[in-house]
């Protein structure tokens, strides 16, 4: 049987100019782990072509949309709280929440 083909995104993570990542940086227990070892990476990264904290949440929103169904569902929470976590080491603000899911409970609840 012939070996599976690379999928694309995997080349992307690998070969992307947005930063150069640590090995299993996505596969890490903690939030805060993840988050801190984006932002190493982004600042130690020469081939980025935009802001560190835009770099490693770029990196990050890849990895969680492109993952998809294969990513179990605490590793999902894991890295979605690691987007909080790369904010608050960058001294952003915390995002929001999640608006679409407010939404689509407002709708069902005036059905």
């Amino acid at each position: 049987m012939a070996k599976r083909a690379e999928r694309w995104s995997a080349h992307v993570m690998r070969t992307s100019n947005a930063l150069d990542l640590e090995q299993g940086v996505f596969s890490k227990r903690s939030p805060r782990a993840v988050a801190r070892s984006l932002k190493r990476s982004a600042e130690r990264s020469r081939r980025r072509k935009s802001a560190p904290f835009r770099s490693a949440m770029s990196m990050l929103n890849f990895h969680i949309n492109r993952a998809g169904r294969g990513l179990s569902r605490s590793q999902r929470s894991i890295l979605e709280r690691a987007k909080d976590e790369l904010r608050t080491l960058y001294g952003r603000k915390p995002h929001a929440g999640k608006t679409h899911a407010r939404t689509r409970a407002q709708k069902s609840a005036r059905r």
